[in-house]
């Protein structure tokens, strides 16, 4: 058998059925599904069930450990030459494992990974939040965009290694976060051959509302600290990017509030001011011309992304959802990314820090 695919699965069965049905309909039939249920309070056997005379399928349940873990669960079990490692809310396209036959088979590597797109099923709100984690103007394409600020990493939802790699390394580390970017990082730095298959790509549901997105992304920035405190050489200039764009929205916002208060100031004093005194207009168009120079910025990223996004996503209404979605990808990121690094390059704190871990997956 040449595939095996890695699924670990946390109180998602309804996902676990659409990954199920797409993998049933795959051209390429050579490969097996592992499903890892990991401490899962609602459980999806009874959907791989389902499954059993259309997939060759092995389901497995085991404590709560986190994905990463759930993986190498799932990979000690499974029977392929290579792994192929995804996320419970994604969907493959038909073509998905003959299409990463064709680049092994055309230029053979040890690792590899694809990137995601948005389904026309999707909610507006999914696509306007997967629309902020590929475009180049959020993420600068590192998650496998054509234009990119970086080299493609493998990333979880969509990674393929040979599993006398992934032996050999002993599979993904204990991270709670970051863990498949750490994995990428030990894949490159082994000396494997590790490639982007650029039509290897999957449908990626992501988060469901703002609310569990923040909760992701800001997770993420967390994990990049952590990340440089193992691998200082992983740290790159891309990464900085929402940092810089935290600080300076941060920046933005102090000037726009100064601005406010001396326009109320201004127009406080011309209206208590003698006939003629004109101190109270110089002050209100003062603070109106930092309002405008504060909100300009904000204003033209905004418009940026909203075209952008629109025509893409061939939505007026993704375009508009695009604008708090990438507010919130690079604040999230950038705000976690701060935190972190204030409390373990700064005031030097050892160990790796971790937030919504309780809430993050539901």
């Amino acid at each position: 058998m040449k595939y095996s695919v890695i699924v670990p699965v946390f109180n998602r069965p309804d996902e676990v059925d659409e990954l199920l049905d797409s993998l049933a309909r795959q051209t390429n039939k050579d490969f097996e599904v592992v499903i890892v249920e990991d401490g899962s309070e609602v459980r999806c056997e009874d959907v791989v069930c389902k499954y059993a005379d259309r997939l060759s399928v092995q389901y497995f349940e085991k404590p709560n450990s986190g994905p990463g873990q759930s993986r190498n669960f799932g990979a000690e079990r499974s029977r392929g030459e290579y792994l192929i490692v995804l996320d419970s809310d994604v969907v493959l396209p038909e073509g998905y494992l003959a299409e990463v036959d064709r680049e092994l088979t055309q230029k053979p590597c040890e690792a590899f990974g694809g990137p995601d797109r948005a389904h026309e099923s999707f909610s507006p709100v999914q696509k306007a939040i997967n629309y902020s984690m590929t475009s180049f103007f959020t993420t600068g394409g590192i998650r496998g965009g054509k234009k990119k600020l970086d080299k493609f990493y493998p990333r979880s939802f969509n990674m393929g290694i040979k599993k006398s790699l992934y032996e050999q390394l002993s599979g993904f580390s204990a991270m709670r976060f970051g863990e498949d970017i750490d994995f990428s990082i030990r894949i490159f730095k082994s000396g494997a051959r590790c490639r982007l298959f650029p039509e290897a790509w999957v449908w990626h549901k992501r988060r469901t509302d703002f609310r569990k997105f923040f909760r992701q992304v800001h997770n993420s920035g967390i994990a990049r600290i952590n990340l440089y405190k193992k691998y200082p050489e992983s740290l790159k200039l891309v990464h900085l990017l929402p940092a810089v764009f935290t600080i300076g929205v941060a920046v933005l916002s102090a000037v726009f509030l100064t601005g406010v208060i001396f326009t109320l100031v201004g127009l406080y004093a011309g209206y208590f001011a003698a006939s003629g005194c004109n101190m109270g207009l110089v002050l209100a168009f003062f603070g109106l011309a930092l309002m405008a120079l504060a909100l300009l910025p904000i204003l033209l990223y905004s418009l940026l992304i909203l075209i952008d996004s629109s025509v893409k996503n061939r939505s007026l209404w993704v375009g508009i959802l695009s604008i708090p979605a990438s507010f919130i990808q690079l604040l999230g990121y950038g705000t976690g990314f701060l935190r972190t690094w204030w409390l373990r390059c700064i005031l030097g704190r050892n160990e790796e820090l971790q937030a919504f871990r309780k809430t993050f997956y539901k």
